[in-house]
C-alpha cells in the first residue's frame, strides 16, 4: 500500500484506489437501472443557482457571474439539487432522480468533501414512508454491487440486507441520553433552549455560551445518537421536530414534529428524506428563520430564490430524499475515507 499522503494520481495510489473506484461505477449503474426500471426520469441539473439553499448550517461557494456587457451577479454552487428538482416537479414530472455533483464549504475530513456526489430523487402523490423502502432497497442493491455481504465503516458494521429500525429523534434521544425532547418543544414547535440546555447538562453535555436550541440538539445527536444508530442493520430516524426540518411538512398528528428521517448504517448518516413541504408562505418563513439563525451565528446570509418559491406553489404533494452517494460507496466497499472512493478527489 502507498502512503496516505502520496497524490491520488501516483500510478501506485490509483493502483491501490481503483478497485473501489470500479465498484463505485457498478453501484452506479445499478442504482440508474433501479431508477429507470420503475419508472424514473433522470435529471441534470446545473449546478450554478441564485441561491446555495437557505439552511443555517449549510455553507456555500460564490461566484460572480460577468454578463458581456460586463455586468456582474453573485451566483452559488448549489448545497443541492432540490430546487432546481422541484421546479420539474412543479413543470409536471412525477418520478425524478439525479446523480448530482454538490459543493459544501466549511465541511473536509473523512466523511466530508467540499465537492461530492447527491443521489436524489422524488416521487409525486406518494407518502415518505414510500422512500423509507427505496433506501433499505438501494443498501442491498449497492453491497451486491459491489460484491459485499455486509456495509463496513472502520470497526462498525451493518447487514445492507436486513430489515431497516424505524425510531423516533425522541426515542433515539431517550435511549441514548436519557432525557425528553419534545418537554423542550412548545405546542405551536417552537423551542426552549434553557429546557434542553438543562437536559442536556444532566446527560452529561457541556453546554457552550451562545448555544441555541438547535446547536445543542445536534451535539446531543452527535455525542450519543449517531454512533448507535445503524449498528448491525440499518436504522431509519424518523420524526425530526419542525424546527429541524425546514424543507418538510408538518407530521399530520403532531405540529410540534416534521415528516422528516434520515437513514443510518455503521453510525454514518446517508440519507435525508422528507414529506416535503408544498406552502410557498410557510417555506419563506422557514427560510427567513434559518437565515436569522445563520446571520446570528456566523455573520452571513443567503438570498432566497423566488422562482423556487413560485413553482412551489404549482407542486404536487411529494417526497423526496437525498443521499450521500460516495458515503454509500465507502460502506459498501470497507474505504476509510471519502476521497479513496472519489476518481479525481478535490484539492
Amino acid at each position: 500500500m502507498t502512503a496516505p499522503d502520496t497524490p491520488w494520481w501516483d500510478p501506485g495510489r490509483h493502483a491501490d484506489r481503483r478497485p473501489l473506484l470500479l465498484a463505485r461505477n457498478r453501484i452506479r449503474s445499478a442504482i440508474r437501472a433501479w431508477f429507470e426500471a420503475r419508472g424514473f426520469t433522470e435529471a441534470d441539473p446545473a449546478a450554478l443557482a441564485v441561491s446555495p439553499g437557505n439552511e443555517a448550517h449549510l455553507h456555500a461557494f460564490a461566484t460572480e457571474a460577468v454578463a458581456p456587457d460586463g455586468t456582474a451577479r453573485r451566483l452559488y454552487l448549489h448545497t443541492s439539487p432540490e430546487f432546481a428538482l422541484k421546479k420539474l416537479l412543479a413543470a409536471g414530472e412525477e418520478r425524478l432522480f439525479a446523480f448530482a455533483h454538490v459543493w459544501r464549504n466549511r465541511e473536509r475530513g473523512a466523511l466530508h468533501a467540499p465537492e461530492f456526489t447527491m443521489l436524489e430523487w422524488y416521487r409525486a402523490a406518494a407518502p415518505y414512508e414510500t422512500l423509507m423502502e427505496d433506501c433499505a432497497a438501494l443498501l442491498a442493491l449497492a453491497a451486491r454491487a459491489a460484491g459485499a455481504g455486509t456495509l463496513r465503516f472502520r470497526d462498525r458494521s451493518c447487514d445492507p440486507f436486513a430489515p431497516p429500525e424505524r425510531l423516533t429523534l425522541a426515542e433515539a434521544l431517550a435511549r441514548h441520553a436519557g432525557l425528553d425532547l419534545l418537554a423542550t418543544i412548545r405546542p405551536d414547535g417552537t423551542t426552549d433552549a434553557a429546557l434542553l440546555a438543562e437536559a442536556a447538562r444532566s446527560a452529561g453535555l457541556a453546554i457552550r455560551a451562545g448555544d441555541g436550541w438547535s446547536d445543542i440538539l445536534s451535539r446531543l445527536l452527535v455525542t450519543f445518537v449517531e454512533p448507535n444508530l445503524g449498528l448491525g442493520r440499518p436504522t431509519i430516524l424518523d420524526r425530526y421536530p419542525a424546527a429541524e426540518a425546514a424543507l418538510a411538512r408538518r407530521a399530520p398528528d403532531d405540529p410540534r414534529l416534521a415528516e422528516r428521517f434520515e437513514l443510518y448504517a455503521c453510525g454514518v448518516e446517508l440519507a435525508n428524506g422528507f414529506g416535503e413541504l408544498t406552502d410557498p408562505a410557510e417555506q419563506r418563513g422557514r427560510f427567513e428563520a434559518e437565515m436569522d439563525e445563520m446571520a446570528r451565528v456566523h455573520g452571513t446570509r443567503y438570498p432566497i430564490d423566488e422562482d423556487f418559491l413560485a413553482a412551489l406553489a404549482r407542486m404536487p404533494p411529494a417526497s423526496g430524499i437525498a443521499l450521500g452517494f460516495d458515503r454509500l460507496v465507502m460502506l459498501a466497499t470497507g474505504a476509510p475515507r471519502i476521497d479513496d472512493v472519489l476518481w479525481a478527489p478535490p484539492p
